[in-house]
């Protein structure tokens, strides 16, 4: 099987909803929502990944803070691209959160090895 990062993408609007609007109720059901989802699929999942911090970009210009739409991240095994991003369809990220995307590529072999 292959390997699959799997990107959780929230949006850079500066009118989206943040999860620090939902009541505790609705975080409470999202949280249990996904953990619902994790163990539905932990036979697949390769590295159960979680919720990312504020990003830092290093470049040939030295380091900078940014902002990117990635929220969070997890990386799970499936025989084709299109059955490793179907795992996502109807996810708690943007079913009950307020993401906006998952986004799936594969993780490939570096060459030469």
């Amino acid at each position: 099987m292959k390997s699959f990062l799997a990107l959780y993408m929230g949006s850079t609007s500066a009118d989206a909803t943040s999860p620090s609007d939902l009541s505790e109720e609705a975080i409470a059901a999202g949280i249990a929502a996904w953990g619902a989802w994790m163990t539905r699929h932990a036979d697949v999942i390769v590295v159960t990944g979680g919720p990312l911090g504020k990003t830092m970009k290093a470049s040939a210009d030295g380091v900078t803070n940014m902002r990117n739409a990635v929220t969070g991240y997890v990386v799970v095994k499936a025989e084709t691209h299109e059955a490793a991003t179907a795992l996502f369809v109807g996810h708690p990220h943007f079913t009950i959160f307020p993401g906006d995307s998952v986004e799936v590529m594969e993780c490939l072999p570096i060459p030469g090895s």
